[in-house]
């Protein structure tokens, strides 16, 4: 059998690597357990205080709050053969000195994609029925309001900014309503049924653009003024990326000048907003505290994903969810 190891933070541990896909890694691994840790996992303080405690583990599950493998943390797991990351981006743990290992990593971004896509669309149905901005103008005159005439899901135009692991699922559940949809991505073609754009078109024409870029120095601020100031009346621009893709000063400028526009905003930049800030008190935007990847039992997807690579791995077979370095470089 495998020697293996849980490490992670132990609060979000049991929401990731529920009992069964405990169970199931313990059928095919002798786990390292930490006798004083919650379910047997190690926290980043417990190794700290005993560097060698994984000195025999192969295969190192971890998640929220793992060790960063650097050389140090590489040299005190000399026998690591496999890394399974029950979380999304992996680039807070992921140094120079791992990839030069060659150790296989897989992350389970994919699975984390489906709540955050599950979220995009229930925003952009109720985008197109300008539901956020009934709620609000309702409750600022405490009374029913009717604010205009909404689009609607029948025959709108969404327009899809980058087409990741999320931005692919909303299209293939956008499906199932009548909406034209849109994309634009440098990097990849469009699914079927899925009219690829320019970026200025993307915005131009869309009734709703759903960001979905990752934030990497080449698209910190790539959606500026210009952009959101062309958007056509009364669109909504919705984001579960990252919130400094958007260049927040630019777009709060824009949606005071036109209260036509309305912004879903589950990322900020900063996170959070500060007190006072204009994200609260503008009467066109809605600010959700980072919600859409997965809350509690929905994690239990992220550890599901990665314990059925870890049973591929014993059995020999290729994994489905290794991050190579080009993609981890595009990756958030």
């Amino acid at each position: 059998m495998f020697a293996a190891a849980f490490t992670m933070d132990p609060v979000r541990f049991p929401d990731v690597y529920g009992p069964e896909a405990r169970a199931r890694v313990v059928a095919r691994a002798e786990t390292v357990e930490d006798p004083a840790g919650p379910g047997g996992v190690w926290s980043a303080e417990r190794l700290a205080a005993d560097p060698d405690a994984l000195r025999d583990i192969e295969v190192l599950f971890t998640g929220w709050g793992g060790p960063v493998l650097d050389a140090a943390a590489l040299a005190r797991m000399p026998r690591l053969a496999l890394v399974l990351y029950g979380a999304g981006s992996v680039r807070r743990i992921v140094t120079e000195e791992f990839w030069a290992t060659g150790i296989p990593l897989v992350t389970a971004a994919h699975a984390n994609a489906l709540p955050v896509a599950e979220f995009t669309v229930a925003q952009i149905v109720y985008a197109l029925k300008d539901g956020w901005r009934h709620v609000l103008a309702a409750r600022a005159a405490r009374a029913p309001v009717r604010v205009g005439r909404a689009p609607g899901a029948y025959g709108a135009t969404v327009g899809v900014l980058s087409l990741g692991a999320t931005g692919r699922l909303v299209c293939e559940r956008l499906r199932d309503y009548d909406v034209r949809v849109v994309a634009h991505d440098p990097y990849a073609a469009p699914p079927p049924g899925v009219a690829a754009v320019g970026l200025e078109e993307l915005f131009a024409t869309a009734d709703v653009v759903t960001v979905h870029t990752p934030l990497t120095e080449e698209t910190r601020g790539l959606v500026g003024r210009s952009l959101i100031a062309a958007m056509k009346p009364g669109a909504t621009l919705v984001n579960t990326a990252r919130g400094a893709v958007l260049d927040q000063p630019a777009l709060l400028d824009v949606l005071a000048e036109r209260p036509d526009l309305f912004a879903v905003l589950d990322v900020t930049d900063p996170e959070p907003p500060p007190p006072g800030s204009p994200l609260f008190t503008l009467p066109n935007v809605v600010v959700t505290p980072h919600l859409a990847g997965s809350q509690a039992l929905e994690r239990r997807r992220l550890g599901d994903l990665v314990v059925g690579e870890f049973e591929r791995w014993t059995l020999g077979e290729p994994l489905l969810r290794a991050l190579d370095r080009r993609t981890y470089e595009r990756m958030a």
